[in-house]
């Protein structure tokens, strides 16, 4: 057998060879925590678990520094995208997100480096993801292991946030909460940024979608969580959720991109979420002429700056 024989390949962001061997197209980079030179906000790298392997990149904006010690911020807990097989909260895409995102909305932030498919299919994103919350929740009372939380995070003014396969992290995890509880944590709201959802029915203008194109999207989710029953598993495709409408949060902002072919999803999302039950306010915003994780790639362009800021406004 030749070592170039692939097993799967998803390009451009991943690929297997028959010989087990990952190699990550993208998100592979990464940067160290910093103090940032224009607006201040310092980072640093904590370890959650050793085994499994669970961390996080905590950030605080310039305000902490200088406030009483009586003034408490909300806190963004934040999942980064890429498929649930590429990239990290130490990537240099999600470091600059973030520090900017922390400066604009004076807020604390965790962004989460959950394990990675296929070395680790899902369900570990969700479970690392949920490890993390129950880390970020012993904080609750001021006496918790990091000080950072302790200080300067108020635990009753909690966000979730994610783009991509982060937001569907995001919802799921605040499902959980909702159903499930988390003593200490009150979420108040999440931010989905092109959520990555699916499903065997076209909705809106997957109808149009290439075959090719919805194939990759079922065939991913199939490859990062081998034991789903494919595109209606409720992880994927909310609306055959029957406990949509536990979701634990009172307000829920879907951002979507006219040319991202996820965007009817987020769209979709929010019409099955009215219909669920939920008592809770959700809208969604629309990027005129853009495509998935825009503002990832084009940070400082008009409607990049625009969602920033109503993501800011979201949070506070």
């Amino acid at each position: 057998m030749s070592n170039e024989e692939i097993a799967h390949d998803f390009s451009p962001i991943i690929k297997v060879y028959k010989d087990g061997r990952v190699e990550r197209l993208l998100g592979t980079s990464t940067v160290p925590p910093s103090t940032h030179p224009e607006n201040g906000v310092q980072s640093k790298d904590v370890v959650i678990s050793q085994e499994p392997a669970i961390s996080a990149r905590l950030y605080i904006p310039k305000s902490a520094a200088t406030s009483s010690p009586q003034t408490k911020l909300p806190l963004l807990i934040y999942f980064h995208g890429g498929g649930f097989c590429i990239e990290s909260s130490s990537s240099p895409t999600y470091h600059n997100y973030l520090n900017t995102l922390v400066s604009e909305a004076n807020v604390v932030a965790v962004s989460v480096d959950y394990r990675l498919a296929p070395e680790n299919p899902m369900p570990a994103a969700y479970d690392d993801s949920w490890a993390a919350l129950k880390w970020v929740a012993s904080h609750f009372d001021g006496n918790g292991s990091e000080d950072w939380l302790n200080r300067f995070a108020d635990l009753r003014g909690v966000f979730f946030g994610g783009d991509s396969a982060g937001a569907n992290i995001a919802h799921n995890m605040a499902l959980k909460l909702g159903c499930e509880g988390l003593v200490g944590v009150k979420l108040i709201g999440i931010v989905l940024i092109h959520p990555y959802f699916w499903g065997t029915e076209p909705v809106g203008e997957e109808l149009t979608t290439p075959a090719a194109k919805r194939d990759y999207i079922a065939a991913l989710w199939r490859f990062t969580c081998p034991l789903s029953i494919g595109s209606d598993d409720p992880l994927f495709n909310p609306g055959k959720d029957p406990k949509l409408g536990e979701l634990g949060c009172e307000k829920v902002l879907v951002c979507v991109a006219e040319k991202d072919g996820l965007k009817d999803r987020g769209w979709h999302y929010s019409e099955v979420l009215k219909k669920s039950g939920w008592k809770g306010v959700v809208e969604v915003i629309e990027a005129k002429g853009e495509g998935h994780v825009f503002h990832l790639f084009n940070p400082t362009c008009e409607n990049a700056v625009a969602m920033k800021k109503k993501i800011a406004s979201f949070l506070n």
